[in-house]
């Protein structure tokens, strides 16, 4: 009975770290929050591309959804031609992490929406993790010759659309202005000069958030 329990007491943190993963995460997401994604077609995904086979699944709507990345802590999936989702896990502690999902939609401007879960998928106040972007932290104020230029430009700009994007290799979160693709084009081409870089943010695991870099 001991060398039981002291069997199992060694094997909980392997455990409890293969349950924290992107694909058991994935595969036991509620049904609520994967709309186009049955379990099953979740779990094919996986299956697909562990057998380096294109992991392509037929959605709820009879059209082809695709897992283009897969890792311990990140998964990427094509939805649909327009829409985009991702996944992935930043630790808080040592031994536990939060989920946060990116879900994208283009047409033909892209936006994104940034969400954060508990791994047991119950949501928590995105505004505790991560301060979005405003439309100004995109902008570069030029000197006082090109100022008139500046403000009938920048008020064609009357909607932030924001393109974010995780980074497989690290715990980074990318925000690319996207409002130029919603705009004319002349107008956007004009704008572009006045425009900052994207954004990158990086997650602090000690504060538990992500800080603009």
């Amino acid at each position: 009975m001991k060398k039981n329990l002291l069997l199992l007491f060694f094997m909980l943190p392997a455990i409890f770290v293969k349950g924290q993963e992107a694909k058991t995460l994935f595969v036991n997401m509620p049904d609520s929050l994967s709309p186009i994604l049955t379990a099953v077609n979740r779990a094919d995904c996986i299956d697909f591309l562990n057998s380096k086979m294109k992991a392509q699944v037929k959605n709820k709507f009879d059209n082809m959804s695709e897992m283009t990345e897969l890792a311990p802590d990140y998964i990427r999936m094509k939805m649909s031609d327009r829409s985009d989702w991702q996944m992935k896990l930043l630790a808080t502690t040592d031994s536990t992490k939060v989920i946060c999902t990116v879900a994208t939609a283009c047409g033909p401007a892209c936006d994104s929406e940034v969400r954060f879960f508990t791994t047991n998928w119950k949501e928590l106040p995105a505004s505790k993790f991560l301060t979005v972007p405003a439309m100004d932290d995109f902008f570069q104020v030029p000197d006082s010759t090109e100022m008139d230029k500046y403000n009938r430009l920048r008020s064609q700009a009357d909607m932030l659309l924001l393109k974010a994007d995780f980074s497989k290799a690290n715990d980074t979160l990318t925000f690319t202005f996207a409002t130029v693709d919603y705009m004319e084009k002349d107008e956007a081409e004009k704008l572009k000069p006045f425009l900052r870089s994207p954004l990158v943010y990086v997650w602090q695991q000690d504060t538990r958030s992500f800080v603009r870099k």
